[in-house]
């Protein structure tokens, strides 16, 4: 087998492969990495593109799950806390540190509605006190001592608390402050788990845009967007659908039960003032029915979120009304000397957690804990199906390792290497302190002849890969920038589309760059992108009018984002903002 290095090119009929992996999301992603660290033939196929399903909607937190203390979850937050402090060091183009602030509206209540979760109450509590969070915080320091990398917690008093977030309700009498972090390209980082596969083991696949189109007598047959087909032969099938476990295990011959996802919807919002008063931090905040919402800078933006609504329909699954009711009524009873409304919101996203089925379980206490349940094969079909259920994104990379541990052990295979030290993608000999960023830096930018302060957008964007970008031999100068998104340039995006297995506009626009997310897209610059690609792609004039009009059409309907008349002349900042709903 040969590298598929635009998910379209696989020459070869049928095949026989040791691991066949349904889904490219961040566990199927993570999965891929070890199992060819390990040398073992693999393949990673999506009907989309790489992390364009769940994977693309989390709340963008790499976080060890501090609400997870109240359902006694200890060994959850042990592991996330670790994979949290290891993604800080393995990922640093695309993980940083984020001090978050906790508003705090009494001294003692939730106790004993904590104590109450604590011995199996299916309602969460209502109100945290300053006690109780006070202790778990503690925990949560304790928690994540290993690897540790990040300060550990304090709390302080009302008016202090109110120096730091001054547009906090005055209802508070405390404030605690403690650390996480936030990943600013999450899809890229899947990517790049996918690429590292690659690049660690040659005979290994990865194909985007591929269906499942039967399964029998041990085959696997696949159909790619134009039509042709493949079929592989795998010892061991790894369902990784997420949301889609279910569907998938029937197309497979193997009915199961295994999903009760919940939606967990976002908004970014256009606040300027709001992010200079938030000072980097994040405000984990109770909603006034209880619920944990979140607001902190993301990109220049304010990212709010998450709802948390028990949903079966991932294909379907959008921000609606009531949730972006829900969202703007929160910060206007947390922050009240702030406007919040509609004309502020410039993209929406939703997506549907893999959580495990748990019958009548409030949705916000349904475990994020993760496992692998197999369905043994059987006499019709010879291999078996390990599934991924549940999970966080933080843990991808500790759940990939037990996956893969239990994949070597059937495989008669044994582990070469581990991932835990493993840096990823961008992370690879990253300049961890400030001389070697500056000697970085000025290398670059007089190797490629930009100025320092673009070689340190491209350090800040992609990691070391920048050195890769910034020297691309392509035929569009650097100075040549994309309208509406002057941050990027042709150059950049020539390079996108020639290295990174692109299939679609919306590949380059929605998931390797951030310019969707950030409200910079417009039909202008849908055209300068659609025409980079043309030509490193070989799309023709209508395939490139279809591919303007895919994006136009998801943005509209998935993501609240309704494009401005299209002209060159649209002044960049306005003209992705959403239309009054």
């Amino acid at each position: 087998m040969t590298p598929n290095t635009l998910g379209r090119s696989l020459d070869i009929r049928e095949h026989d492969v040791d691991v066949v992996i349904l889904g490219a999301g961040i566990n199927g992603a993570g999965l891929f990495r070890d199992l060819a660290a390990q040398g073992i033939n693999c393949m990673i196929v999506d009907k989309s593109d790489f992390g364009s399903g769940t994977s693309a909607a989390p709340s963008r937190l790499i976080h060890g799950g501090l609400k997870y203390l109240e359902t006694g979850e200890f060994g959850l937050v042990a592991q996330s806390t670790l994979e949290r402090n290891l993604l800080l060091k393995n990922a640093p183009h695309c993980v940083e540190p984020l001090p978050t602030f906790i508003p705090v509206f009494s001294w003692t209540r939730g106790i004993w509605a904590a104590l109450r979760t604590l011995a199996g109450s299916k309602t969460a509590p209502r109100s945290r006190g300053a006690v109780l969070i006070k202790i778990g915080l503690s925990l949560y320091d304790f928690f994540g001592s290993r690897d540790r990398v990040m300060p550990r917690h304090r709390l302080i008093l009302k008016n202090k608390a109110r120096r730091e977030m001054p547009h906090v309700t005055p209802a508070i009498v405390a404030g605690g402050i403690y650390y996480d972090a936030k990943i600013s390209r999450p899809e890229r980082l899947v990517y790049e788990l996918v690429k590292d596969g690659l690049e660690a083991n040659p005979q290994c696949v990865a194909a985007n845009f591929v269906t499942l189109t039967a399964s029998s007598e041990g085959r696997l047959s696949f159909q790619r967007e134009d039509g042709t087909e493949f079929i592989v032969r795998p010892k061991l099938v790894v369902n990784a659908a997420g949301p889609w476990i279910d569907h998938v295990n029937e197309a497979l011959g193997a009915p199961s039960r295994l999903i009760g996802g919940t939606k967990g919807s976002h908004i970014l919002i256009d606040h300027p003032e709001l992010v200079r008063s938030l000072n980097g931090h994040m405000i984990y905040f109770e909603a006034d029915d209880g619920r944990i919402c979140l607001v902190y800078g993301y990109l220049g933006l304010a990212l709010v979120g998450s709802t948390d609504i028990p949903s079966r329909d991932p294909d379907a699954v959008r921000c609606e009304e009531p949730e972006i009711d829900y969202f703007l009524q929160s910060l206007r009873s947390l922050l009240p000397t702030l406007r919040f409304d509609r004309d502020q919101i410039v993209y929406t996203y939703s997506g549907i957690r893999p959580l495990p089925a748990s019958g009548g379980t409030a949705p916000g206490l349904i475990s994020r804990d993760h496992s692998a349940p197999v369905i043994e094969a059987d006499g019709k079909r010879p291999f078996a199906i390990m599934s991924l259920v549940g999970g966080k994104w933080t843990t991808f990379r500790g759940f990939a390792e037990e996956v893969a541990d239990s994949v070597l052990t059937r495989l008669g295979r044994s582990r070469k290497q581990s991932t835990r030290y493993l840096a990823i993608g961008g992370g690879k000999a990253f300049p961890v302190d400030a001389q070697a960023r500056r000697g970085f830096i000025d290398r670059i930018a007089t190797a490629a002849s930009i100025p320092a302060a673009r070689a340190e957008q491209l350090l800040n964007r992609y990691g070391t890969t920048a050195e890769a970008v910034a020297m691309f031999p392509s035929d569009h100068p650097d100075e040549r920038r994309l309208s509406g998104a002057t941050h990027y340039s042709f150059r950049e995006i020539d390079w996108i589309a020639r290295n990174e297995l692109v299939v679609h506009l919306s590949d380059i626009v929605l998931r390797r760059t951030t310019i969707a997310i950030e409200g910079h897209v417009t039909y202008a610059g849908l055209t300068d992108i659609a025409g980079i690609a043309a030509k490193a792609l070989g799309w023709d004039a209508a395939r490139v009018a279809h591919e303007i009009d895919d994006v136009v059409s998801l943005l509209k309907e998935f993501h609240g984002q309704t494009l401005a008349a299209g002209t060159p002349d649209i002044e960049p900042e306005k003209s992705a903002r959403p239309v009054s709903r």
